[in-house]
């Protein structure tokens, strides 16, 4: 199956230049025209998504070649993107930044030359003239197998300022496809990791998806750019699908409950996919509000998010905190990430959690952070021992354990060691993983679900 569905690349020099800004702009551009956007984010971020499915009403995608490896890119891709006019994709750091050690592995770069397309490079060009050039030129130039279709000069002071950089880009070879002015930043907060989701400010957040979409507007040339999308090459792939990817799989609609609201935000869609493409009834609940876990719940999936943020309303919540422990004392299949992990343990800063699992978190000034490969050191309700998964650890929390705790992983970089916990149904960890690349995680947990 051949995918022909115009697309751009929204790359950058480094972080900071205004990639979240042009491309979260660009998709409330192209869907303001009444196009149906596919929106898209190179590695594992999962915030950027959420202002991406505001500004397209679509469900943002990550494409992370490390987690999914190169060969899924392209069908995940094409997954998102069916029946769309238009996809953009914004890009991750820098754009020749990859995994650590690992070359090209996951970068912007190497999505672009996977997906066969067109790359728009956003230039914050506040601090230069005629050097302006030659840091294009050199991207541009770096890679053969990359094309730079054209360029978006962010944070220019003036008409003069625009003229000069335009004059010393004549000679680059690339279009300036926009011009976005120096100006008061749209009001995206950020804290300790990143931007503050949408989930947490959804009104001021669709204000400042409609502010970025006006800059872009404003600023940039959005013929060209559709024109640019139009000339991105044909993937030779089908798209991904979560029955596929499965195979027969029982269709009996047992529940299982997934953790949502301001609390946790973390998820990669193709979980739930992956979930009710194995037979399962996916019901959200909001940790914050919901006393109970919904009627029928067999299993439990809490993935990442801010739950240090939320830990005084989460303790609480203390008829909600009974009945989770509740569920994993029965052996019911309980698999938590990162944030899912805290709110497991008898504690986190001093305030009382689930109890789940013997162990006491507690805020941190390091920042852990980078991917990982794991391994499964025993058997669990996610996977049997041996089995071999990649990840991304990103969080400012450390976990002390109790005596006798089962590890969930073996991790061998950057460091060896034992990650996680395990015991009865739950598996816990601060690894978040890409069920796409194993699916039958996904079917292994249901399955646990049904017979537990």
């Amino acid at each position: 199956m051949v995918t022909a569905v115009p697309r751009l690349v929204i790359a950058a020099p480094s972080s900071g230049s205004g990639k979240t800004t042009v491309a979260t702009g660009l998709m409330a551009a192209f869907a303001a025209r009444g196009l149906a956007v596919s929106p898209h984010k190179v590695g594992p971020d999962y915030i950027d998504p959420g202002y991406h499915a505001l500004a397209t009403g679509r469900t943002g995608r990550n494409l992370d070649a490390y987690l999914c490896g190169p060969e899924l890119v392209g069908p995940l891709f094409a997954h998102g993107a069916r029946g769309c006019d238009v996809a953009v994709v914004e890009g991750v750091m820098g754009m020749f930044d990859g995994a650590a050690g690992e070359g090209e592995l996951a970068s912007t770069a190497h999505v672009a030359k996977l997906l066969r397309a067109p790359v728009v490079l956003v230039v914050d060009a506040s601090s230069q003239s005629r050097s302006v050039a030659a840091l294009v030129h050199g991207f541009a130039s770096w890679d053969p197998e990359v094309r730079v279709g054209g360029v978006i000069l962010n944070k220019v002071a003036s008409d003069r300022h625009e003229a000069l950089l335009r004059e010393a880009l004549d000679s680059a070879g690339v279009p300036v496809l926009g011009v976005l002015r120096r100006a008061a930043p749209v009001e995206t907060p950020s804290r300790h990791l990143g931007l503050v989701p949408v989930a947490e400010r959804h009104a001021a957040a669709v204000e400042a998806v409609e502010a970025m979409r006006a800059q872009v507007e404003r600023g940039c040339d959005l013929e060209a750019l559709m024109g640019l999308a139009r000339s991105a090459g044909a993937l030779s792939c089908a798209g991904w699908d979560a029955a596929d990817a499965l195979g027969a799989a029982s269709t009996d609609g047992l529940r299982i409950a997934v953790a949502g609201g301001s609390a946790f935000t973390f998820s990669y869609a193709e979980h739930a996919e992956l979930l009710a493409a194995a037979g399962a009834e996916v019901v959200v609940f909001d940790p914050l509000r919901d006393e109970r876990l919904p009627d029928g719940t067999r299993g439990l999936v809490i993935g990442g998010g801010f739950p240090e943020v939320y830990a005084p309303e989460l303790s609480a919540n203390e008829n909600l905190r009974k009945a989770v422990a509740s569920l994993a004392e029965s052996g019911a299949p309980v698999a938590a990430e990162c944030a899912g992990l805290l709110y497991l343990c008898r504690e986190l800063d001093g305030l009382p959690m689930c109890g789940v699992i013997d162990a006491r978190a507690r805020m941190s000034e390091r920042l852990t952070l980078g991917y990982r490969d794991a391994v499964a050191v025993g058997d669990s309700a996610l996977a049997p021992a041996g089995t071999r998964m990649r990840g991304h650890e990103f969080h400012r929390t450390v976990v002390e354990p109790g005596a006798g705790t089962a590890p969930a992983w073996g991790v061998r970089a950057p460091e060896r060691r034992l990650e996680g916990f395990v015991q009865q149904g739950v598996h816990a960890s601060y690894l978040h993983t890409h069920w796409a690349s194993e699916p039958g995680v996904a079917r292994r947990f249901v399955e646990r679900c049904r017979t537990s």
